[in-house]
């Protein structure tokens, strides 16, 4: 191969700086925004998977569109993004949260070029570092040493067989021995509470609202969670999240801190997903995925539901949803949690569930020294006059699909219903 010049190295160099950094999710996202995935659209779709035996998952559960951020070369050779050391990433710029922790790739002088080949050089060591970090972390042992009440005992001995299950199914199905998706994308909705050393995956309509509250209770950024609103929770910037530290700053952090997760029955998720989304106004959703789901999916709509997007059927959005060439794509309210927290890459320390909501939430502040007066909030926090989504509700919803979509469904979220020992839903 020809050698380069010094010059056609540099510029090399920072056309693929300008590629590696312009990244939409780089940029604070807008309200609207901030509601969806925003991976890549595009490249993320892939044919949904349809019935499969367990022998198909462990095949499935390592490729369930987990190399979507792989990006192809101009020469068509995938790169992997987190285990290449030949690119400059996301650590070599410092975040308001590094914490000093970019100083491992020392300091240089010169022209910015000149800096960005030195630094270059230098991530080598951090990348061959997390290369050969073992995947997946090891599950820790829960501290249960400030446990002094004997109430405890069997959310205690629930929680101990929720992480033995879920760590069981991973070895069983997964097989999962190196990420293949960008580490960046994989802890992107893990939020950080450094106080009491605290890393949260957001599970939207999983209770993900009032845990944000606690966290912004725990950080000391409220006295109250019963005194935060809605917006502030969602669209303020008080809480962290893990992507926004380097390398060294992730990689401590999902080694030491609490690791937690909550999650829901998948199908009570789905229903909850739509009808918050799509049976009340929303100045977001139903311009933007609305008209798509009745343009593609109804026929003979009407002018007005074509222009505004309202009045989406439950039906319309389970097609959209199982469509492998959807109109607009996925978003996190129905995304599923295989692909949200990676639970068989991360760890997890404590498994919450929906359906045990406040018995888990206040155990695990229990477990972590949080303040004695501090109890999980148990308001709803949209549309408090609406019914709670519960399995009554679902099954009214299931009625209007044939049985092949119902199973069409649970082929979607097999693998949330393996991981997280959740039952079949009668189809």
């Amino acid at each position: 191969m020809p050698k380069c010049t010094l010059n056609e190295n540099i510029t090399m160099i920072n056309v693929e700086f300008q590629n590696t950094y312009h990244i939409p999710w780089r940029v604070e996202k807008k309200r609207e925004q901030k509601a969806t995935s925003g991976w890549e659209p595009v490249n993320y779709l892939q044919p949904i998977p349809r019935i499969m035996t367990r022998e198909q998952i462990q095949g499935h559960i390592t490729n369930q569109n987990l190399k979507f951020h792989i990006t192809e070369d101009p020469k068509g050779k995938k790169e992997n993004l987190l285990l290449n050391s030949e690119r400059p990433m996301r650590v070599l710029t410092k975040t308001s949260h590094s914490q000093g922790e970019d100083r491992v790739l020392g300091k240089t002088t010169g022209p910015p070029t000149i800096k960005l080949i030195a630094k270059h050089q230098g991530t080598r060591t951090v990348f061959k570092k997390f290369s050969e970090m073992k995947w997946p972390l090891d599950i820790h042992p829960l501290n249960k040493s400030l446990i002094k009440d004997n109430k405890w005992k069997e959310t205690d001995v629930a929680q101990e067989k929720r992480r033995s299950f879920l760590q069981e199914s991973c070895k069983k199905y997964g097989g999962v021995s190196r990420p293949q998706s960008h580490l960046f994308h994989m802890v992107s909705r893990i939020y950080v509470e450094d106080k009491h050393k605290i890393l949260y995956c957001e599970v939207p309509k999983a209770g993900c609202s009032n845990w944000k509250r606690i966290l912004m209770v725990l950080s000391g950024l409220a006295s109250s969670a019963y005194n935060i609103s809605h917006d502030a929770v969602h669209y303020g910037k008080h809480l962290k999240k893990l992507d926004s530290f380097d390398l060294k700053g992730i990689y401590t952090r999902l080694n030491t801190y609490t690791k937690a997760v909550f999650v829901r029955d998948p199908m009570e998720r789905l229903v909850s997903a739509f009808r918050d989304k799509f049976e009340h106004p929303n100045s977001y959703y139903h311009p933007v995925f609305g008209k798509a789901i009745i343009k593609k999916y109804r026929p003979n709509a009407c002018e007005e539901a074509l222009n505004n997007g309202s009045g989406v059927k439950f039906k319309e959005f389970v097609h959209y949803l199982l469509d492998s060439h959807r109109p607009v794509g996925m978003d996190i309210h129905w995304e599923k949690v295989s692909k949200l927290c990676y639970p068989c890459l991360i760890n997890y320390d404590f498994v919450g569930k929906f359906e045990t909501l406040e018995e888990d939430a206040n155990y695990f502040l229990q477990l972590i020294g949080a303040p004695k007066e501090l109890k999980f909030p148990n308001f709803k926090d949209r549309h408090s006059s609406d019914e709670r989504t519960n399995a009554q509700v679902v099954r009214q919803y299931l009625k209007d699909l044939t049985r092949t979509e119902r199973q069409l469904i649970y082929d979607f979220y097999d693998l949330d219903y393996l991981m997280f020992n959740y039952t079949t839903p009668f189809l």
